[in-house]
C-alpha cells in the first residue's frame, strides 16, 4: 500500500513541470511578471526534490517487500524440501535444488518488486499524462495514442519468445550448478584427480556454460531489437503530433506554450507506454521463475504426519513387519517429474505426470517380529533387501503394501518426532557436517552438556583421540568429516547415537575397509551401544552373528530362513552356504587357525 501511495504522489508531481513551463511561456514572460517567474522557478526545483524523497521511500518499501518475498519463498522451499522422502533426494541432483533456492527465488522476487512496481508506476503515469493531455488538446492526444496497437503486437510476440529463452536459461543454469556441485565437492574433486579427468570436466563445464552464454546473447539481442522497435514507434508518434501541432500553431488554434507542454507530455506518455510493453515481456519471463518455484512447492510429500497421530511419546522397542512389500518405483520422484508449462502455448504437463517405470519389488510379503531388547542380525547376499528393511523402520520410506509396526502401532500412525527420537541409525558411511566435533555430536541432542559429550565419546572409544587434538571438541572436522579417518568418523557417529539414547538401534556394522585397531575399537563401542536396546544389524562379522538372539536370512526381498547360528547351519540352506563362503575364514581367525 505504501508503494502504491508513493506511485500516485510521484506520478502527480512528475506531471507538473510541463505545466510550469507552459505557464512560463504563455503567462509569466508575455506579462513580464517576475514574481510569477520566480515562483515557477522555485516550483521547478521543489518538484524533483520532493519527488526524489518519495522515490527513496518507494525504494525502501519495495525492497522490504522484495527481500521479504525472497525470505518467505526460500524458507518455504527449504522446509518443503526437508520434508521430502529419501527417494526424492536419490532422484535429484543437489545442484538443481540449489538453483531453485537461489536463481528461481530471486527471479520470482524481481517479478514482484521490479515488474509490479514498474507496471503500477507506468499505468498511473500514463493515465495522469493522458488526462492532462486531453485537457490541453484532445485531437493531438488521440493522434499520440494511435501507435498503441503496434506496442501491444510487438510485446506479445517478444514476450512469448523471451519466456521460452528464460526457461531454457534457468534449466541450463541448473545443469551448470549441478556439475559444479558434483565436481567441486571433496568426493567429486578426489575422483576427478584420481582418474585424471580434469580436462574432460573442463570441457563438460565449458559446454554447459556456453549454452548459458549463447542464450544470454540471444536474449540481449532480441531485447535490443525490441527496444529499437519501441523507439521507432515512439518517434513516429512524436513526429505526427509535432507536425499536426505545428500546423495548428501556425493557424492560431494552439499557443506555443501548449505545443511545448504537449511535447514534454509525449515523452511522459511514450516512456510509460514503452515501460508497460516491456513490463509485459518481463512479467512473461518472470513467470518462468514462479513456475519453477511452485513446481517444487506443489510436489506432494510422500512421508506425512498422520491426521490424528497416536499419543505415543517414547517407544518400548518392539519392531514388526506385517506382510510388507516395497517397490522403489512407487517411492517418489525427483524434479524431472514436475516440469509443467503454461501461459504461452508451450507443452502442457501436470505435476507428477512422469512416473517411473521400474516395477521391481525390493521386498516381498515380509513378516517378522523383533522383541524389545533383542539383537537381530540381517544376513543375505548383496541386493537381497537388507538395507531396504532398515530404511522402512525409521520411515525414510513407507511400505508399498503391508505395515511396519512399532510397539504394535503402524509407523505411519505415529508422530514423526516420536519415530525420530526413538530410533538411532549408524550407517556404513558416516556423515559429519563441516563443523566442530562438539557441534556434530550435539546434532543428536542440542542441549547436551560437556559431561554428556565426554561420556558419549568415552563409550564410543574416541575420547583419547579427541583429547589428543589441539582444539579438542572444538576441532573442525572438514566437509563430510574428511579431516578424520574412516574409523574416527564412525566412532564419532556412534557417540552421536549414544548421546541420542534411542530405544531402537539400526546399524550397518561393515568395517572391512578399516584397520584392525579401528575395527576392534568400533566393535567394542557397538557392543556397548547395543546393550539393552532393540538392535537390527546388517551383520558382516561372525562375532555379531554369533551374539545375535536371532538371525534373519534375506534373499530376493524375502525372508527365507530364521533362527540361531547353530539352527541355521543344521538346515544346510542359504545361511550354510553364506557361512561357508563368507564367514568360515572369520571363524578360523577367531580360533587362531590359518585360513
Amino acid at each position: 500500500m505504501l508503494v502504491l501511495v508513493t506511485i500516485l504522489v510521484i506520478s502527480a508531481l512528475s506531471a507538473l513541470p510541463p505545466l510550469l513551463i507552459r505557464g512560463l511561456l504563455d503567462d509569466a514572460i508575455p506579462n513580464r511578471d517576475l514574481g510569477l517567474v520566480t515562483l515557477l522557478g522555485i516550483g521547478m526545483v521543489a518538484v524533483p526534490i520532493v519527488n526524489g524523497a518519495f522515490g527513496v521511500l518507494q525504494r525502501w518499501a519495495s525492497a522490504s517487500v522484495g527481500e521479504g518475498i525472497i525470505f518467505d519463498l526460500r524458507r518455504q522451499l527449504y522446509g518443503h524440501l526437508q520434508r521430502m522422502s529419501l527417494g526424492f533426494f536419490t532422484a535429484t541432483r543437489t545442484g538443481e535444488l540449489m538453483s531453485r533456492l537461489n536463481n528461481d527465488v530471486v527471479g520470482a522476487q524481481q517479478a514482484v518488486t521490479g515488474t509490479f512496481v514498474t507496471l503500477a508506476s507506468n499505468i498511473v503515469s500514463a493515465l495522469v499524462t493522458l488526462a492532462i493531455m486531453f485537457s490541453l488538446e484532445w485531437r493531438l492526444t488521440v493522434l499520440s495514442v494511435a501507435v498503441l496497437p503496434f506496442f501491444i503486437v510487438v510485446s506479445r510476440r517478444v514476450g512469448r519468445l523471451l519466456r521460452v529463452i528464460r526457461r531454457r536459461q534457468l534449466e541450463h543454469n541448473a545443469e551448470m550448478n549441478a556439475h559444479m556441485q558434483e565436481t567441486l565437492g571433496v568426493s567429486g574433486a578426489l575422483l576427478v584427480k584420481l582418474f585424471d579427468r580434469t580436462g574432460d570436466e573442463d570441457a563438460r563445464f565449458a559446454e554447459q556454460a556456453s549454452h548459458v552464454r549463447d542464450l544470454g546473447i540471444r536474449q540481449a539481442t532480441i531485447g535490443r531489437w525490441f527496444f529499437m522497435a519501441l523507439g521507432v514507434m515512439s518517434a513516429i508518434g512524436t513526429a505526427l503530433v509535432f507536425w499536426v501541432g505545428a500546423v495548428m500553431v501556425v493557424n492560431g488554434v494552439l499557443t506555443a506554450g501548449t505545443i511545448v507542454a504537449m511535447s514534454f507530455y509525449l515523452t511522459s506518455l511514450y516512456g510509460p507506454l514503452s515501460g508497460l510493453t516491456n513490463a509485459r515481456v518481463e512479467f512473461a519471463t518472470s513467470l518462468v521463475s514462479f513456475e519453477r518455484v511452485f513446481e517444487v512447492l506443489d510436489m506432494p510429500h510422500d512421508i506425512v504426519e498422520a491426521a490424528e497421530p497416536a499419543a505415543v511419546d517414547r517407544l518400548d522397542g518392539r519392531v514388526a513387519f506385517d506382510g510388507v512389500s516395497f517397490s522403489y518405483g512407487a517411492s517418489g520422484d525427483g524434479l524431472e517429474s514436475v516440469r509443467r508449462y503454461g501461459w504461452g502455448g508451450m507443452t502442457e504437463g501436470e505435476v507428477g505426470a512422469a512416473k517411473p517405470t521400474d516395477d521391481t519389488w525390493a521386498l516381498h510379503d515380509l513378516s517378522f517380529t523383533v522383541e524389545p531388547g533383542e539383537l537381530v542380525a540381517l544376513v543375505g547376499p548383496s541386493g537381497a533387501g537388507k538395507t531396504t528393511i532398515t530404511y522402512l523402520v525409521p520411515r525414510l520410506y513407507d511400505a508399498t503394501t503391508g505395515a511396519v509396526l512399532l510397539d504394535g502401532h503402524d509407523v505411519r500412525s505415529l508422530p514423526l518426532g516420536t519415530v525420530a527420537r526413538s530410533i538411532g541409525v549408524v550407517t556404513q558411511e558416516s556423515y559429519l557436517f563441516h563443523d566442530t566435533i562438539a557441534a556434530n555430536l550435539r546434532y543428536a541432542r542440542p542441549r547436551a552438556t560437556m559431561e554428556e559429550l565426554v561420556d558419549a565419546v568415552a563409550a564410543a572409544n574416541i575420547a583419547e583421540f579427541i583429547e589428543s587434538l589441539p582444539d579438542g571438541f572444538e576441532t573442525v572436522v572438514g566437509e563430510r568429516g574428511y579431516r578424520l579417518s574412516g574409523g574416527e568418523k564412525q566412532r564419532i557417529a556412534i557417540a552421536r547415537v549414544i548421546l541420542k539414547d534411542p530405544e531402537i538401534l539400526i546399524l550397518d556394522e561393515a568395517t572391512s575397509h578399516l584397520d584392525a585397531q579401528s575395527e576392534a575399537l568400533i566393535q567394542d563401542a557397538l557392543e556397548r551401544v547395543m546393550r539393552g536396546r532393540t538392535s537390527l544389524v546388517i551383520a558382516h562379522r561372525l562375532s555379531t552373528i554369533l551374539s545375535a538372539d536371532r538371525i534373519l536370512v534375506i534373499d530376493g526381498g524375502r525372508l527365507v530362513e530364521s533362527g540361531t547360528h547353530v539352527d541355521l547351519l543344521e538346515r544346510d540352506g542359504l545361511y550354510a552356504d553364506l557361512y561357508q563362503t563368507q564367514f568360515r575364514s572369520m571363524e578360523r581367525e577367531l580360533a587362531g587357525e590359518a585360513p
